[in-house]
């Protein structure tokens, strides 16, 4: 059984406080918008797959098998989610994170 650790324990992923499984400020605060349709197909898969804690470890084989991608698009994607803070990676975890609250109406 793999062991597993959290990569920011102090940015674990909370049930907003809404109707919404999904925080609603991945669309007000324009996550969204900066985000590639592969990227949010990640972000929708590691949310759905990740434990209560935000834990996930798909390989990248399982991941670009499950969202018809090839490898390339999913380093990619990857890629887009570390640098918009919405998810943390090291092999072979990714942590969905909290958003954090816009400080000065900027990301």
């Amino acid at each position: 059984m793999i062991q597993k650790h959290l990569i920011y324990p102090e940015k674990v992923r909370r049930v907003p406080k809404q109707f919404s499984w999904l925080d609603h400020r991945l669309v007000r605060d324009h996550y969204i918008e900066r985000c590639s349709h592969p990227a949010l197909a990640l972000y929708l898969f590691l949310v759905t797959v990740g434990d209560q804690q935000g834990l996930s470890y798909y390989s990248d084989r399982a991941l670009c098998a499950r969202l018809s991608m090839d490898s390339v698009v999913l380093m990619q994607a990857r890629k887009e989610l570390v640098r918009a803070k919405l998810i943390a990676y090291r092999k072979p975890f990714c942590q969905v994170l909290s958003l954090e609250p816009l400080k000065n109406g900027l990301m």
